[in-house]
């Protein structure tokens, strides 16, 4: 018998304790480069099903989805001590993972909270840290999407300009992945754009104003800002599905948009847009009443008639087996307005002359819009990326920021969680700064919801204190950005107030410390 470690098709079971290593010098170090490379030593090391498994634990995933694992259970699972050592194998914690989630009915809690306790005695500290922060769902130490792409084309030796595409228009990170790393360059080419499988949405970066915008842009398409929920629709044949800006399936809340989208003349579509509710006098509802009737998924027929929902369509990005996205905006739009009827088209102004664009923001302001969204004549449909070819333009600042933690209030908010700690992304590496607190803006309701939704998510307390997993996106108001050393980020936002939560939103896509450095700036 030869020498196994110089035996090139010898494999030893990966070690969980090696996962969570990488996991900690990932977490480490600010260097993307040094991340990136980090992520795909280990990648290489993967193989058969610990690839998948590897690549769901470094997006931060259980492979099997939701197992019925909250943090309570979490806490009565943890022993009292951890090992001083382990050699639990991956492969160990994804089919404890797998057992879990196939207990149900009379006593399944107590199964879980056996299995999972069972499988924490076995893990050291660290193993144990790692698993709480997976299993919270609050495992953001780097290895974000972008990285974890680049990992892949490291390890899989292939270009990556192909795998960013292909995971673009694939759907899924980890079906990408697994196809690049085991089948090579082929297999990544093989995904594309195609109708029911949905893509990221493109996002608008900040404009300044309008002057600049112009200045920018030269002619551009100015288009109302409408303040409602994103929504990509996809069609083929009389099949109609929904997908709203996280890719969550809303087909069945949304049964007006099924039925107009079915109607155009079309094969197949995949359309972006938004859903938005109007009162009588034709302004748009708050945000909130478009997301009380876009969240409901009991008694639909009953609310449409209460609450009913107009899509409004601004880009097409695919028709009857051709992709658009790689065509310039100009071009998309000819092909959106030649299908799509005028109501339910978003109201847009072809411009390069600052008083046009000027008025025609006024004019959105005054029909009770956001503001507008300029877009580059010559753009691409960017899927996933918040890029400078879209510039959103609003009246007052706001930045979407992410609740790091949330003060017990006093007097007539005693019981009731109201402070809160507004945190900015920092950049790539999956952290937040806090930025400063507020407590305005906030009524009786969004006080008791509020309450619940961050107790949902408690991490732990210190004092007055409620500390909550990085989750909630809330929209804030403010007048101006100041220098701050009582905060990490060293700046802190001038009477900031809330305008409201964005269920719509994910963490992911709250606004850097960086672009709020911008402003300060600017």
């Amino acid at each position: 018998m030869g020498d196994l470690e110089n035996c090139p098709s010898a494999h030893l079971p990966m070690q969980f304790h090696d996962l969570v290593h990488t996991s900690e010098q990932v977490a480490g170090t600010r260097s993307r480069k040094q991340k990136t490379a980090l992520l795909a030593e280990l990648l290489g090391r993967l193989r058969g099903e610990e690839l998948e498994i590897g690549l769901a634990f470094f997006a931060g995933e259980l492979r099997q989805g939701k197992v019925g694992i909250g943090w309570s259970l979490v806490k009565e699972a943890l022993p009292g001590e951890a090992a001083a050592e382990t050699s639990v194998l991956l492969s160990e914690v994804d089919d404890t993972f797998a057992r879990i989630g196939g207990f149900s009915g009379a006593g399944s809690k107590g199964r879980k909270v056996e299995a999972l306790g069972e499988l924490l005695a076995r893990c050291t500290e660290s193993e144990q840290r790692f698993l709480c922060k997976l299993i919270g769902g609050e495992l953001r130490q780097g290895a974000l999407e972008a990285v974890l792409l680049e990992a892949v084309a490291l390890s899989g030796n292939l270009p990556a300009d192909r795998v960013r595409r292909a995971a673009m228009l694939g759907g899924s990170l980890r079906d990408v992945a697994l196809a690049g790393l085991r089948d090579g360059l082929e297999a990544i080419e093989a995904f594309g754009l195609e109708p029911m499988r949905p893509i990221q949405p493109m996002l608008a970066g900040t404009g300044d104003d309008v002057e600049a915008v112009t200045l920018k842009l030269g002619r551009a398409a100015y288009e109302w800002k409408l303040d409602g929920a994103r929504l990509q629709v996809h069609k083929r044949g009389d099949e109609v599905r929904a997908w709203s800006r996280k890719l969550h399936d809303v087909t069945a809340a949304v049964p007006e948009v099924v039925e107009a989208v079915r109607a155009f003349e079309a094969r197949e579509l995949i359309l972006d847009g938004e859903v938005l509710a109007f009162a009588a006098d034709g302004r748009p509802e708050p945000f909130q009443v478009t997301m009380g009737r876009f969240g409901r998924r009991l008694d639909v027929a009953a609310e449409r008639k209460r609450t009913p929902l107009t899509p409004i369509f601004f880009d097409l990005l695919y028709r009857d087996g051709e992709a658009w996205i790689d065509a310039p905006g100009e071009e998309r739009w000819e092909v959106l307005e030649a299908l799509v009827p005028e109501p339910l088209r978003v109201r847009r102004c072809v411009t390069d002359a600052a008083d046009e664009a000027r008025a025609f923001f006024a004019e959105a302001l005054d029909r009770g819009h956001e503001g507008v969204v300029a877009k580059a004549l010559d753009a691409p449909y960017e899927a996933g990326r918040r890029g400078a070819r879209w510039l959103k333009l609003k009246p007052a600042h706001t930045l979407d920021l992410v609740v790091l933690a949330a003060e017990w209030g006093s007097g007539r908010r005693e019981g009731w969680l109201s402070n809160l700690h507004l945190g900015a992304r920092v950049g790539e590496t999956g952290s937040f700064v806090m930025l400063g607190k507020t407590f305005k803006g906030m009524t009786d309701a969004t006080l008791q919801e509020q309450t619940r939704a961050l107790l949902a998510r408690e991490t732990h307390r210190d004092g007055h204190v409620v500390h909550v997993r990085p989750e909630l996106v809330v929209e804030i108001a403010f007048d101006g950005v100041q220098k701050s050393p009582q905060y990490p980020g060293g700046v802190a936002l001038r009477f900031a107030r809330l305008k409201g939560y964005r269920p719509d939103k994910d963490a992911r896509e709250a606004d850097t410390l960086e672009a709020v450095l911008a402003l300060m700036a600017g």
